[in-house]
């Protein structure tokens, strides 16, 4: 349940679709910057108790070396995503920043498979022959640079996308998409990772890791998704963009919306926002050059 509160109700409808058992992991929320030993334990004897469920339901015993050997491509295909991700920082970025929610698919469901893994190589291999040949799949000028907060709107991305390239606002950081790009060796590590997603850490982690991607991202502004399925992250979603916005000094501007539930998007409102924002960054950066090279 490091996930947010709309899903559980999702898997919770699967499993009544398909008369199948649901198997919860209880994640808790941290309120201190890193992750302890005891909630490590707590969180790992309940993937234990897991795989003994799962031994019972499918017939099958745990294999020890495969689980090492889909932990090694795991944290191959996590390191080769954030790798790529990476590319958005290099001014022009050579990626267009929304592309990202779409590779991010193979990294969240497909991690450890070996498809995944060369699958990452060639996008490495493409972006790194954008940057030596000066080329971008950012078809649109790059007038401005901004941070994405939160999770895509995921009914709406072409909406969302739209205004920002009309404007020459690429995307060059966010934590959403690289959040999945976790790596570990060991079984502990395995759930010091699930511990440590968005969702389940605390609000001074939260600032300091937005902070480090606007910077490495070199944004003039950001936009913060309040999202309405996703109440753990949008909770502190305005005062996060309070504390980015004050400590790497550019606008942070919020809209309503929805990672699943197109009633709560108004298309109207995102345009007035963007546009709200584009006029900020103007007036605080006529040239539109970024913040650093």
């Amino acid at each position: 349940n490091n996930i947010c509160n709309c899903m559980m109700k999702w898997y919770e409808n699967l499993g009544r679709a398909l008369n199948i058992p649901v198997i919860m992991i209880d994640i808790p929320y941290s309120n201190d910057y890193d992750i302890d030993d005891k909630r490590i334990r707590y969180v790992g004897a309940q993937f234990r108790a897991a795989i003994a469920q799962l031994e019972e339901i499918t017939g099958k015993k745990w294999d020890e070396q495969k689980f090492q050997e889909v932990c090694r491509r795991s944290s191959e295909c996590g390191r080769l995503w954030l790798e790529a991700a990476s590319y958005t920082n290099y001014k022009p970025s050579p990626v267009n920043g929304f592309e990202l929610f779409n590779h991010m698919a193979v990294a969240t469901v497909a991690r450890g498979r070996q498809e995944s893994v060369d699958a990452f190589r060639m996008l490495i291999d493409d972006y790194r022959s954008f940057v030596k040949n000066n080329e971008s799949n950012w078809h649109a000028p790059e007038n401005h640079r901004i941070m994405f907060e939160g999770i895509a709107c995921w009914p709406y991305l072409r909406a969302t996308l739209t205004p920002l390239k009309e404007a020459g606002v690429n995307t060059t950081a966010m934590v959403y998409g690289p959040a999945f790009g976790i790596t570990y060796d060991t079984f502990d590590e395995m759930v010091e990772a699930y511990c440590s997603v968005p969702n389940a850490v605390n609000l001074e982690r939260s600032v300091e890791l937005r902070k480090k991607v606007g910077a490495q991202g070199k944004v003039e502004g950001g936009l913060v998704h309040i999202n309405r399925s996703c109440k753990m992250w949008s909770g502190f979603a305005p005062e996060l963009a309070r504390r980015v916005s004050a400590d790497l000094g550019v606008p942070m501007i919020t809209f309503d919306g929805d990672q699943a539930d197109p009633r709560n998007f108004s298309e109207a409102q995102y345009q007035t926002r963007v546009q709200g924002l584009v006029e900020i960054m103007e007036s605080a950066n006529p040239a539109g050059t970024g913040k650093g090279e």
